[in-house]
């Protein structure tokens, strides 16, 4: 695998504090991060968490902020409109702040119900969105997820298509499809023309639940899940996201995920 392409989120240490957060990943052998977009790790207010001291800390571990998982968006469906123009204001400074880091993307939010009748009401925010990423270089992808649009894949395709940029798509989740019973290989098939980022871990039943796993011990073809995405011309990175810390500490476990990726 092209590990130019291989980043890690930084949630897998969300209870640390960046500094060593960033320690540990660069430890493990990663050149770039998927950045949480909560405290103690981002923060799209500067008085929280100065963009200098994000930067530097980053600097400090040779380490490049490849997307942000930040959440703008969420309340592109509301009813009140000082709320919506609020929530377009966070998503500018998000966009931003991934132009200095010299991110590649975003993470956004296809509103904040699991309903597609706010599909029409998101587009246009949405469209506008996109309009000011294309002027930065940046992408924006909303996560697969239960609760969410995005978690459906007829809907996120429906939504993609009325947006209509290539700016603005799928931040392609296979082990959260896979979690919430949808076929993560015919999720791909349905949008597989929107996709702006990729997470990639596993996961697996066990005594009847679905529960997260090291790489290459789950459901979750990963060499598929590449090959698919370069199939079709995705040219993002895939970000390893390490969720199983009650099987290994991070601190240990991570390394092994890098290693893995190395043989893909």
């Amino acid at each position: 695998m092209d590990m130019s392409r291989v980043s890690t989120c930084t949630y897998a240490l969300h209870e640390k504090d960046l500094d060593y957060t960033l320690d540990v990943i660069a430890a493990a052998g990663f050149k770039k991060i998927d950045l949480w977009g909560n405290m103690p790790h981002f923060s799209a207010d500067s008085v929280e968490f100065s963009p200098d001291d994000i930067e530097s800390i980053a600097a400090k571990y040779d380490l490049q902020i490849a997307n942000i998982g930040s959440y703008p968006g969420r309340l592109f469906s509301s009813d009140n409109p000082a709320e919506v123009e609020v929530e377009f204001a966070l998503m500018v400074r998000v966009i931003d702040l991934a132009e200095r880091f010299r991110a590649r993307s975003i993470r956004v939010m296809p509103g904040h119900l699991e309903d597609p009748s706010i599909i029409d009401t998101i587009v246009p925010w949405l469209q506008k969105s996109a309009a000011y990423a294309e002027t930065k270089g940046i992408y924006l992808g909303m996560e697969n997820h239960g609760g969410s649009i995005a978690g459906h894949p007829e809907w996120a395709l429906e939504l993609c298509e009325k947006v209509n940029s290539k700016h603005f798509g799928v931040l392609y989740e296979p082990c959260n499809l896979q979690h919430a019973g949808v076929d993560y290989k015919e999720a791909f098939a349905t949008f597989r023309d929107w996709i702006t980022h990729c997470h990639l871990k596993d996961g697996k039943m066990v005594d009847g639940s679905f529960q997260v796993c090291h790489l290459g011990e789950g459901v979750i073809d990963a060499q598929w899940v590449i090959d698919a995405l370069n199939g079709v011309g995705y040219r993002g990175d895939f970000a390893l996201e390490y969720e199983c810390w009650d099987i290994e500490p991070v601190e240990t476990g991570l390394e092994k995920w890098y290693k893995y990726a190395e043989q893909l």
